[in-house]
């Protein structure tokens, strides 16, 4: 395992080059899948212990944006207003939740942290591969609203909020390309939301702004080659590897917080 963060002299080369394999993997994910950016990336990185969780969150927040201005520059994106609206606020109020959580724990709970990481990850694992026939008529106004809240909150804990509002969404009787542009829509303006409250808490770091230019243009590359040159994988294939790849992150972190919490409690 490669050396972790070296508050003296920053982190070492070995380190810089498997966060950037991390991003890479998980941006090549996201481009075949569509989601699951964040998840794999911090788990791999928790995994690995390559930057504490709560930076890595930061810098999955700033790829978040960059690459979703990126992806919606141009002509006016469809939208619709009566599904924008209530995953929206609802999001926004449930970041600031999640950040109040993040900031409320201490160093006895990270163990807590990291088993709900690893449980979302695999809820997200299994929510890729089962298949879900999308419903005929499209759902109330609450189930939107409570899965925007839910997206905020893991978002706010993890910048990785992806699950529920992707699994909500893709079950309405809605087009592709209205669920792709309401979910960068929502994605980017939680990341935004983050980025402010963490910057106003004073915790937005230079060696995590660092991280977050180093691999933005590696984000950006790999989308773009992505796009331009397919893989010739079957979507099943892809979706039963990415599977696998959220199994062993979400696994490991449950494995490695259980024994903690147990020393805790008996303690």
């Amino acid at each position: 395992m490669a050396r972790g963060p070296d508050k003296d002299t920053g982190m070492s080369l070995d380190v810089h080059l498997l966060f950037l394999f991390c991003v890479a993997l998980a941006t090549f994910a996201q481009c075949l899948t569509g989601f699951a950016f964040g998840l794999i990336l911090i788990g791999l990185v928790a995994i690995l212990q390559l930057i504490p969780l709560g930076e890595v969150a930061v810098v999955i927040s700033i790829l978040t944006l960059g690459n979703a201005l990126v992806t919606v520059a141009g002509p006016k994106p469809q939208l619709d207003r009566r599904i924008l609206m209530p995953l929206l606020i609802s999001s926004l109020l449930g970041v600031c939740l999640g950040i109040w959580g993040l900031g409320a724990l201490d160093g006895r709970q990270i163990a807590w942290l990291r088993l709900l990481l690893g449980g979302v990850i695999l809820v997200a694992s299994l929510m890729l591969v089962v298949q879900s026939k999308p419903r005929e008529r499209l759902s109330g106004a609450p189930a939107f609203w409570v899965a925007g809240g839910l997206c905020g909150v893991l978002n706010g804990l993890f910048s990785s909020g992806g699950p529920p509002i992707v699994y909500h969404l893709y079950r309405q009787p809605l087009g592709y390309e209205l669920i792709r542009n309401t979910l960068i829509t929502v994605f980017a303006c939680n990341a935004a939301m983050r980025l402010g409250l963490v910057a106003a808490q004073g915790e937005l770091s230079l060696s995590t702004l660092w991280l977050s230019a180093e691999a933005l243009p590696l984000v950006m590359l790999l989308s773009w080659l992505v796009r331009r040159y397919p893989p010739k994988l079957s979507l099943r294939t892809v979706r039963w590897l990415v599977f696998a790849l959220l199994v062993l992150a979400g696994g490991s972190l449950i494995a490695e917080a259980l024994p903690e919490l147990l020393a805790l409690y008996r303690g």
